[in-house]
């Protein structure tokens, strides 16, 4: 089984995290941006909550611990979602902001020497300058067509969930990877509602519950919320944050050829050879193993 999940669960999560970024632009239309993640952990909590009592896991055991939930909510679905939703519902396309957001892997390497002990080797490294040119092939035909939604303050939101995602990743790997998934997953919820509820009220609160806009919401409640992030804390708890963050170099790839299917957003030669270099570096950081050192306690 755990030789299954070494396999499978990788792919399976970039598949189910690029929907992300399409969920959000399905459902922007009909609802403001921190009003819709509000609702989404809103409903997410008494989900997971049944889930917890259902199987009987445990809860944090110390006050510090529930406090290093908190905070790696914040940060991976607070400041990280709300940025995308943000920049998506003030005209940034789906599949440019996953690409600005793919910048994630560079910053979390750049992290988990200093603050995890990881040791990243040169061929990582290699294979994460690859990947950012594969990204930068990928991004460059599409500025010109949809300059209008790369406004400096959505770059600069942009690059505040990037930065969110990174050092997420690198904290609930230092302080809270030791914690059950669920009842952890959980109150990180809580965590990012103290990000997202207080800017929700300066939205007006009017939701349209169009067709779109509930297929939207339960796909990123069920799918993302719960079977995503819960596959992204076992990947985590799993492998060094570096090789986890690697991952998120194919999940642009994904979100630009899902755009491309239900949103008519071109894909040209050069992107798909930019995909293609993407793929390729991914491979370049999986083939082998990153070594890690033990980091004083």
């Amino acid at each position: 089984m755990r030789s299954y999940l070494d396999t499978f669960a990788p792919g399976i999560f970039v598949l189910l995290w690029s929907t992300g970024f399409i969920g959000s632009k399905l459902g922007a239309p009909y609802i403001e941006p921190f009003v819709f993640l509000s609702v989404r952990f809103l409903l997410v909590l008494p989900l997971l909550f049944a889930l917890i009592l259902a199987t009987r896991a445990s809860w944090p055991k110390t006050g510090t611990e529930w406090l290093h939930c908190l905070v790696a909510g914040a940060l991976i679905h607070g400041i990280y979602l709300g940025g995308i939703f943000y920049a998506i519902d003030n005209g940034m396309p789906a599949g440019i902001a996953a690409l600005v957001l793919g910048l994630q892997p560079l910053l979390t390497a750049l992290l988990a020497g200093p603050l995890l002990g990881e040791k990243v080797a040169p061929r990582h490294w290699a294979g994460l300058a690859v990947g950012a040119c594969g990204l930068l092939l990928v991004v460059a035909p599409r500025i010109g067509v949809d300059a209008s939604g790369l406004t400096p303050v959505n770059a600069l939101v942009c690059l505040l969930a990037v930065a969110g995602m990174a050092v997420g990743t690198v904290y609930q790997k230092r302080f809270a990877g030791g914690i059950d998934l669920l009842s952890g997953t959980m109150i990180q919820y809580a965590g990012a509602l103290v990000v997202v509820l207080p800017l929700a009220y300066g939205e007006s609160w009017t939701i349209v519950w169009s067709g779109e806009m509930i297929f939207a919401m339960a796909w990123l409640v069920l799918v993302l919320s719960i079977g995503a992030i819960l596959l992204l804390m076992v990947l985590i708890r799993r492998g060094s944050a570096a090789r986890v963050a690697s991952l998120f170099y194919l999940v642009p790839v994904a979100a630009a050829i899902e755009s491309y299917f239900l949103f008519g957003e071109t894909l040209t030669l050069v992107q798909i050879a930019g995909s293609a270099l993407v793929v390729g570096a991914l491979l370049m950081i999986r083939e082998r193993r990153i070594g890690t050192r033990r980091t004083p306690a």
